[in-house]
């Protein structure tokens, strides 16, 4: 019987259990994969805590890649032995093998490993869909400033090495002078160690005191008030997680004093909702991986049995790059 990562209650890393569950056969619009890697996720931990809620008991995990062992009526797009990745609600990715929705499943290119599928779905669709979708009123120009915050983890050096390829100055931050050479090296124009720099005052010279068009800001709490105050008149700040804890109530009113702001909560679900986006999406991705354009970086390894060492290093911001599970 497969095995399979569960909680029965929100908590910290202890409250993940290694249990058996059986895998039955998938009904229509779904697929049974089994899976060779599988990714972790900053989600994952929202949803082990409760901070995004979901019943129990819970399986988690977002992300992986494998091969398709079954394909429930309708299915069209796959077929049994086909080479398959996804980032995909429900969850329950942390396992061997899982029945699940087949509409963003996507077949994988020969050409990409099942590592380097598992690793780049959720972050490399979150990076394609904010510089590509999630972009400010006057849009984005080859040459123009962004500031993406936390940028050595494994959605920020994606972002570094697409945005570079896109034209744009990628003005990175990060928690150490080795975070910030690693988001350099990866194609960030400037990095601004945020522990021991003002990140607003560097932003404002390294910009010549203009600001950026945009804020790509997954760390929330500690970073918001800042994030506004490095944005140019009419910019967005995209707002996309909450490493920090979530950003509090603020009054609207802000935006306006601050010159006409814009912000955005964005999420990878609503983008990948239907099937023909999801697949755009994931052609796009492709396209740029196998350009060489993009390398997916796998720093941390871990088997599924050690998921609570996983998220325990997640947590601390002691990874960098993408870290994988293996079953």
């Amino acid at each position: 019987m497969p095995q399979t990562i569960q909680i029965a209650q929100f908590g910290g890393p202890e409250v993940m259990q290694l249990v058996d569950l059986p895998v039955g056969e998938p009904g229509p619009g779904e697929i049974r994969i089994r899976h060779h890697a599988i990714g972790l996720n900053f989600i994952d931990v929202y949803q082990r805590t409760g901070l995004y809620q979901n019943p129990l008991p819970l399986a988690l995990g977002m992300e992986g890649a494998g091969v398709v062992e079954a394909v429930g009526e309708g299915v069209s797009h796959l077929k049994a032995g086909d080479r398959a990745a996804y980032a995909s609600n429900p969850p329950g990715s942390y396992s061997q093998a899982r029945v699940m929705p087949a509409k963003t499943v996507c077949r994988l290119p020969e050409a990409i490993s099942f590592e380097t599928g598992a690793a780049m779905m959720l972050k490399g669709l979150t990076a394609q869909y904010l510089l590509k979708k999630t972009l400010p009123v006057e849009g984005l120009q080859a040459g123009d400033f962004v500031l993406w915050h936390a940028a050595a983890g494994g959605v920020g050096l994606i972002a570094c090495q697409w945005a570079r390829a896109l034209g744009l100055q990628l003005i990175a931050t990060a928690g150490s002078d080795a975070k910030c050479q690693l988001a350099l090296e990866h194609g960030a124009a400037h990095a601004i160690n945020y522990r021991s720099e003002d990140f607003v005052a560097r932003v404002k010279a390294i910009t010549g005191g203009a600001g950026v068009k945009v804020v790509y800001d997954s760390v929330g709490k500690d970073t918001f008030e800042g994030s506004l105050n490095v944005l140019r008149p009419f910019g967005l700040l995209a707002s996309f997680g909450n490493a920090s804890g979530p950003v509090p109530p603020f009054a609207p009113g802000i935006l306006g004093a601050k010159g006409s702001l814009y912000i955005t909560r964005a999420t990878l679900f609503t983008h990948i909702a239907s099937r023909e986006a999801t697949q755009k999406m994931a052609d796009d991705l492709f396209a740029v991986v196998e350009s060489g354009a993009v390398k997916i970086r796998i720093d941390q390894r871990y088997p599924l049995a050690e998921v609570a060492r996983a998220h325990r290093e997640l947590e601390s911001r002691n990874t960098t790059g993408c870290s994988i599970l293996l079953p």
